[in-house]
């Protein structure tokens, strides 16, 4: 019985290691790691503060729920979270997605508008753990890179140029549509604000120097700084300068989030895509990092549940959408993170912030926090990706385009739309018409390849030999076929038909059906139809289809040289003796085999 038990223990800690990775590493914690998590904690934390709130006025909501989404979520990730670098709280991708599209329900800034936002956090992260139990982590696979880079690109323009009327100091309504906000600001040209255009220039400015000289400090915090004592400073002399003022103090409390059932519906395809998105951004800075780091392994679908359970707890903190951010991460990384004892510091400094600091915030100047933003999205431009993509592949150059006008043109929540669709679409016209290859023999040699690519092939006389490179299923089995016939009608002295099948990794029963038509068509014509290389699995299938005894056992081949071996010597025989139907199409052991 005792052995059992140990059985059913050990069983059971795996499994709960498994679901709360904080228990693989919280108990075996050891004190030379604290001093690397302290300074990282602190590092990233004190990166949050600003970029909390430019995110939160990013997304339509009063800065203070910025520091709201930087408390909770993060202690939820550290429990739950695989990866041990990552940096858990609110995105510039994410506090764009939130912005368009919460912006349809209500207006910017007001209680419904809140309430909204922090209901569709918590919708995104029911969805995130869904996926996560159903072990679902493959769909962000149809977001592809050409979509996502056209899709960003576009979106920090229309974000970062949404950030004018703080820059500006002018009143411009907002707007999904770029040409709308620029129109806007031109219009209201005698109305600019010069001291605030200054102060947020010099934001930009000061921010974009710290960078590029002394990366290791946070330019954005000294951006607030000195924002803050500038305005305190000149306070009576600044006029115009808009500034946050009452920025509430104490840490985010308790509540059950509006259930908005009346727009469940329409706000569930933007919970979706914020739910790809924000897991996409994890999981990919996640891996990057872990690449490092040989200690442990980040895991796809239990980083679903961490980042959708940082959702879900942070909406009953007032906490809007979040994930792992790039920045962040990376400087958790460099500053020495071990655990996520890291994140669990950095959310107790931004608490302390919300207990003691927030009054400092008061005369903030809201062109400091534009100026974050807008070095934040612009810096998501990719120029470089669309001229690899243009010397590389073309029509992952025209997804990217397509992506960016159609987010430019039909706004942010459509674009994003339109560039899952163009994906999903790109997948489905490549497995309809994949790559095919007629392959001929290499002079001097056993192997085979493309006479289109290698001109020392040759082909070997009245044979067709076709390469299929993808799985054989209903959705390309006419083009399969319709290659064959094609080739046919321009060669009619083919005599026989070989398939290398060593590419082929499935095949269905829609493709079973039509090689049985191809091979009674090829009979009629007097053609021999031949496969090498099939994979067990495939030839499973076509043995029970019955299948392989239509076609001949004999005219199965290891490889393309068996086959092609076997068809040279048959035509060596007394052209009398030549039966070319293949059922009296004999294999002879070629010699040497």
């Amino acid at each position: 019985m005792s052995q059992w038990i140990g059985i059913f223990w050990s069983t059971f800690a795996c499994l709960l290691k498994n679901f709360i990775p904080i228990l693989s590493w919280l108990p075996n914690y050891q004190k030379a790691w604290f001093k690397n998590d302290l300074a990282a904690g602190l590092t990233v934390g004190v990166m949050l503060i600003p970029q909390g709130m430019a995110y939160a006025m990013l997304a339509g909501l009063p800065p203070i729920y910025g520091l709201y989404a930087a408390t909770i979520p993060l202690l939820a990730y550290a429990v739950f979270g695989t990866s041990r670098q990552l940096a858990v709280g609110p995105v510039a991708m994410d506090s764009i997605l939130v912005m368009a599209g919460v912006s349809a329900f209500a207006q910017a800034g007001s209680e419904n508008f809140i309430s909204i936002a922090i209901f569709l956090a918590l919708m995104e992260g029911l969805i995130l753990v869904a996926l996560g139990l159903a072990r679902l982590g493959f769909l962000v696979n149809f977001l592809s890179q050409p979509v996502i880079s056209g899709f960003t690109s576009a979106a920090a323009l229309i974000i970062g140029l949404s950030q004018l009327k703080y820059l500006l100091g002018v009143p411009i309504e907002s707007s999904k549509y770029l040409h709308t906000i620029v129109i806007q600001a031109v219009e209201q040209f005698d109305e600019w604000s010069w001291i605030t255009l200054t102060v947020g220039l010099g934001g930009i400015v000061l921010i974009k120097l710290v960078k590029k000289y002394t990366p290791q400090l946070p330019g954005a915090l000294i951006a607030v700084i000195l924002g803050i004592l500038v305005e305190f400073v000149f306070i009576f002399s600044l006029k115009g300068l808009d500034i946050v003022r009452e920025v509430p103090i104490g840490l985010p409390s308790f509540s059950i989030p509006n259930i908005h059932w009346e727009l469940i519906s329409e706000l569930f395809p933007l919970a979706l895509t914020l739910a790809l998105v924000a897991f996409m951004e994890a999981v990919s800075v996640a891996k990057a990092i872990q690449a490092k780091h040989k200690d442990y392994e980040v895991k796809p679908n239990q980083e679903l549940i961490a980042i959708g359970l940082s959702n879900v707890f942070g909406s009953f903190f007032q906490s809007f959408s979040v994930t792992g951010g790039f920045s962040r991460t990376a400087v958790n990384d460099q500053a020495g993170a071990k655990t996520g004892m890291a994140s669990i510091i950095s959310a107790l400094l931004v608490g302390l912030t919300l207990l003691f600091l927030t009054p400092l915030f008061y005369f903030l100047p809201k062109a400091i926090l534009a100026s974050v933003i807008m070095v934040a999205v612009f810096g998501l431009i990719d120029l470089k990706e669309p001229i690899r993509l243009w010397n590389l592949e073309k029509k992952d150059f025209a997804m990217l385009v397509a992506t960016f006008i159609a987010t430019l043109t039909l706004g942010i929540a459509n674009g994003i739309g339109v560039g899952v669709l163009i994906s999903i679409v790109m997948v489905v016209y490549r497995s309809t018409y994949p790559h095919v290859a007629v392959l001929g023999r290499i002079k001097g040699t056993n192997y085979y390849r493309n006479i289109l690519r290698f001109k020392e092939s040759e082909s070997v006389p009245e044979m067709m030999i076709l390469r299929f490179d993808a799985q054989l299923f209903f959705a390309n089995a006419s083009f399969f076929q319709e290659c064959i016939l094609k080739d046919i009608r321009n060669e009619p002295r083919r005599k026989v038909v070989l398939v290398d099948a060593q590419p082929i990794n499935n095949i269905d029963s829609s493709a079973l059906l039509m090689l049985d038509d191809l091979h009674q068509s090829l009979r009629e014509m007097k053609i021999c139809l031949q496969f090498a290389g099939v994979k067990g699995p495939v030839r499973d299938k076509i043995h029970l289809s019955g299948l392989e005894e239509k076609i001949g056992k004999e005219n199965f081949f290891m490889n393309v040289h068996e086959g092609v071996q076997v068809f040279e010597k048959k035509m060596n025989l007394p052209p009398q003796e030549i039966v070319l139907q293949s059922s009296d199409f004999k294999q002879k052991k070629p010699p040497n085999s």
